[in-house]
């Protein structure tokens, strides 16, 4: 133990070994300059007798003997020394004192044959040498004062702390998706996978604008699940980015499917294949017409969203489902398409009115309006109905009505029998509105696959808040077991709030079992950094006090990939967790690497790439004739429908006479 005892004897010690040594160099000086003390009176006969029986023991014979002995004492004090630490000070700054002052002790025997005067020539020699020996006392104690075993400050953002053993095998199976990567371990570079060994528990691919999810991620998902044989959806919000690489992964591989799939494209844009979202044949009840009419709605007021169950939002809802559920109603179908549900809306309440009153099912939705109708609540009418109509105008476009009203395919991608690879395409500076038609697609789509039976299948959504699906959680939830894997890529979960709602975007971060984040900050950072938990980590503590430095090393848990290094990660570097599944154990889940993509190799097969073919040449006329032709049809219906209340005396009671003389 240390005690305050035992530090002043070491002291003491100290003291006493330091004195020999001065005692020692004094009996140097006095023997070898005899004749300048002498010269200065400084002679005695005690002090010159005790100098003969010193010389008796032999430690004048060699002049150095007795210099080195001092040096030894001095050394052996300075191995007892223990000054005051300060971080300043370094081994280099001692060793240049120690080195000189040794040096100079040593040398100055020169002096000795110097060209002076005897007393002059003893004088120099006893300067010179205590010169050097003081320069060598002075480099041990700062010696002593160097703090010798300091903080790692070569690591300033503690990156060797941070990280972590990895998953280094490539385990694949036949959904998989696995991407090659790299990672850092004790300043070790070592080669890694991310084997997403089960993408039905969805995938989460997040990353600011420039952080490469599409180029290294996203491509590589539609790659590898068209070569493992998946039926697809892509929604490429910039057509035809993600389009493209579909269509020749398709050419590349569709000879692998048991059954040779088709490849469809969506493009309100260059008018590519057509296809009715409100299929005859998908709307089963009257709740999918409703699912329909909230999708759409909400996909073109997304404020609605945070408002869900208020009157006046839940209203345009009920009008547009009556609508879509009236012309599914109508000859079976026939016109049920979207670009005539938005014609029917804008007739005339009189005539609307009437003719809706034909389908029971339909009167419930409708009976707040009728009787806002009849009893002249004219505000209150165009409150509930005017937010639909003026909504849906939006989407009149003969373009529009023309991609929506034919049927070159339908949306059973994953029917065994008929697979298919459907492109949605988006533009960036039309998106609102064509989001909005794209999220009507998407949720039908989603009815029709996610059953038992059918083929795997695979959704993928770049830029997924640019569309809207009603119960995503759900999709994520319930389509695991029926082989539907689902990709969103997203920018940040702020994104994906502002557009569905703080508690939806939770629910669907918080479900979705695999996860690859590129550059993301604030809540988001802190989200994935709680999310990857923490490792085991070294600390070490530096206490410098008068007398000595007191260092503390310790192991404690600290976060894994702290929010800060997620929010500084490099384009191509990811962190993330995958998840596993009973038969296919991964242990090391989380990871934090850079994904390895063959630059070379992708671009020379980009440039291989063919383009995706003109699928039918469609000319203005052609274009304005459907539309004129959509119109006719609207207008016949409401036509047909009044001849027929007015010519059965049954039906009569239906008609609404207030502002309309039905016999002209």
């Amino acid at each position: 133990m240390q005690t305050g005892e035992d530090e002043r004897g070491l002291r003491k010690i100290v003291d006493m070994t330091r004195l020999m040594s001065i005692v020692v160099l004094g009996l140097h000086y006095y023997y070898t300059c005899y004749g300048g003390f002498k010269q200065w009176g400084l002679t005695a006969t005690i002090s010159d007798n005790l100098l003969r029986n010193i010389q008796a023991t032999g430690l004048f014979d060699e002049s150095i003997t007795a210099k080195l002995i001092a040096l030894g004492f001095l050394i052996i004090s300075l191995m007892g020394a223990k000054g005051r630490k300060s971080v300043g000070l370094n081994t280099k700054l001692a060793a240049a004192y120690i080195s000189t002052g040794l040096a100079i002790y040593f040398l100055s025997f020169l002096t000795l044959r110097a060209p002076l005067e005897p007393a002059s020539r003893n004088l120099c020699y006893i300067a010179v040498t205590t010169l050097g020996f003081i320069l060598t006392l002075t480099g041990g104690t700062l010696l002593s004062r160097v703090i010798r075993q300091r903080l790692n400050n070569q690591d300033i953002f503690n990156t060797e702390n941070e990280t972590f053993p990895q998953e280094e095998r490539l385990l694949q199976n036949e959904y998989s998706i696995n991407l090659p990567a790299q990672y850092y371990l004790k300043g070790k570079l070592r080669k890694s996978w991310i084997n997403i060994i089960n993408p039905f528990r969805s995938l989460l691919v997040l990353g600011s604008p420039g952080s490469g999810k599409s180029y290294f991620v996203i491509q590589h998902v539609i790659k590898q699940h068209i070569e493992k044989g998946f039926a697809m959806l892509i929604y490429d919000f910039k057509f035809d980015d993600l389009s493209r690489i579909a269509y020749n992964a398709w050419l590349k591989y569709k000879h692998r499917y048991k059954k040779e799939p088709a490849i469809y494209f969506i493009d309100f844009e260059k008018l590519s294949h057509r296809c009715n979202p409100l299929e005859p044949k998908t709307m089963v009840d009257i709740t999918d017409a409703a699912e329909s009419a909230r999708t759409i709605l909400m996909g073109l007021n997304r404020q609605w969203i945070q408002r869900q169950g208020d009157f006046f939002v839940e209203s345009p809802i009920n009008f547009l489902t009556a609508i879509i559920w009236y012309l599914r109603k109508y000859q079976d179908g026939e016109f049920c398409t979207l670009p005539h549900v938005i014609e029917l809306m804008q007739v005339d309440y009189d005539r609307l009115f009437t003719i809706l009153q034909l389908e029971e099912e339909i009167r419930a939705l409708m009976g707040p309006f009728f009787s806002a109708y009849e009893n002249n609540v004219m505000e209150q009418l165009e409150g509930q109905i005017a937010a639909a109509k003026i909504s849906m105008a939006r989407l009149v476009s003969p373009q529009l009505y023309y991609v929506m009203s034919g049927s070159d395919f339908s949306l059973d991608i994953n029917n065994p029998e008929e697979p298919k690879i459907v492109c949605l395409g988006n533009n960036p500076q039309k998106q609102q509105v064509y989001g909005a038609v794209l999220s009507l697609y998407v949720s039908r789509l989603i009815k029709t696959v996610n059953k038992k039976g059918k083929l795997k299948c695979s959704l993928v959504f770049d830029e997924f808040p640019t569309i809207y699906l009603n119960n995503m959680d759900s999709l994520i939830a319930t389509a695991r077991s029926n082989k539907v894997a689902t990709t969103l890529g997203i920018q940040d979960l702020s994104q994906l709030k502002k557009d569905y709602g703080k508690e939806q975007a939770d629910v669907i971060m918080n479900i979705t079992g695999n996860v690859i984040s590129g550059q993301v900050t604030g809540e988001t950072a802190k989200q994935f950094s709680e999310r990857f938990g923490k490792i085991m980590q070294d600390r070490t503590s530096l206490s410098i006090n008068r007398t000595d430095t007191s260092i503390s090393q310790s192991k404690q848990l600290d976060s894994a990939i702290p929010a800060s290094k997620i929010a500084n990660l490099s384009s191509g570097e990811f962190v993330g967790m995958v998840a596993d599944d009973p038969d296919q154990r991964i242990e090391l889940k989380t990871f934090h690497n850079a994904i390895q993509n063959d630059h070379h190799a992708l671009q020379q097969e980009e440039r291989g790439y063919k383009s995706i073919p003109v699928i039918r040449q469609v000319t203005p006329s052609v274009i304005r004739i459907n539309y004129e032709q959509i119109k006719n049809d609207v207008e016949d219906i409401v036509n047909s429908q009044l001849e027929l209340i007015l010519h059965d005396p049954q039906l009569t009671y239906l008609l609404i006479k207030k502002k309309v003389n039905y016999g002209q």
